[in-house]
């Protein structure tokens, strides 16, 4: 991660080797938290070759907890290096001067530097830092997920009808974004343990599922209205406690939604079924039991 921020002409930029996956929204509205700024004045850039000198891809689960901490870092370093500009430029101590809400102020006259005015008083390069950082240590999201089914044992066809996922993200940065991950995360596993299937010809090594003419997706007709929760714990392995959203949801929902159609089959003595449970799949296993 790199950061450029804030410039005299009254933006701020964080430069990012790391490719957007919904977080340029979370980490502009952190920056502009830390920073104490508006949203709409912090520009994100990803993967700029000409600006980034490492890149990384999106880092899946891990871009918001990378993301963070390096910007963390940064702004920590920022304010530390803004503090000692504000104090040559008002001729005191550093601990002459204080921060607070995005402003610079003298403890002696009550004078006030904002960001921007300070990035002025820098020159017309305005304040700038480059913050790098690693991070190896793994955290561990974790969650709970009931789902209830109806199976129709004459077709098989199976339609879920209720669905309630609690997850442990860590710190939430952003509750739409996550809420909406969380959602999607659930739609995926739903749909790999319900429909979809890689249907590979054995003899030619043709796939027969290439298209989605063939290869069965979840709709939105096919599915509840999810009840979600968020139960926060943050992680100690960074500043801001941050996990992991938007693929917990999925690893809970295969196991769930596999167990909520063995339970309603239970009195025909099916004890297993293969993933995707299709329609054909789930009937042929009762029709199995039948014989």
């Amino acid at each position: 991660e790199r950061s450029r921020a804030p410039q005299p002409t009254g933006s701020m930029a964080w430069m990012s080797g790391s490719t957007s996956s919904t977080t340029s929204t979370s980490t502009s509205t952190l920056s502009a938290d830390l920073l104490g700024v508006a949203d709409d004045v912090v520009d994100i850039i990803y993967g700029d070759t000409d600006v980034v000198v490492a890149g990384g891809g999106s880092h899946s689960g891990r871009s918001m907890r990378h993301a963070s901490t390096v910007i963390f870092l940064a702004i920590k370093e920022l304010k530390a290096t803004a503090l000692q500009l504000a104090a040559r430029h008002w001729g005191v101590e550093t601990n002459q001067v204080i921060y607070a809400d995005g402003t610079f102020r003298n403890r002696s006259n009550g004078a006030g530097l904002d960001w921007f005015a300070l990035a002025a008083v820098a020159g017309p390069q305005g304040l700038k830092l480059t913050k790098t950082n690693e991070m190896h240590t793994p955290v561990f999201p974790n969650g709970c997920a009931i789902c209830e089914i109806e199976v129709d044992p004459e077709t098989g066809f199976s339609r879920v009808t209720r669905y309630i996922s609690v997850d442990d993200v860590g710190r939430v940065i952003n509750p739409l974004i996550v809420d909406g991950q969380t959602h999607g995360s659930i739609a995926t596993g739903v749909g790999q343990a319900l429909w979809e299937e890689c249907v590979i010809d054995p003899d030619s090594g043709q796939p027969l599922s290439g298209s989605l003419m063939d290869y069965t997706l979840p709709r939105a007709d096919e599915l509840p209205a999810f009840v979600t929760e968020v139960n926060e714990v943050p992680s100690p392995t960074n500043p801001l406690g941050v996990k992991s959203a938007g693929e917990g949801p999925t690893t809970a929902s295969l196991a769930v939604v596999i167990n909520a159609i063995v339970d309603a089959l239970q009195e025909f003595g099916v004890r297993d079924i293969r993933m995707p449970a299709t329609p054909f799949r789930v009937w042929q296993a009762i029709q199995d039991t039948r014989e």
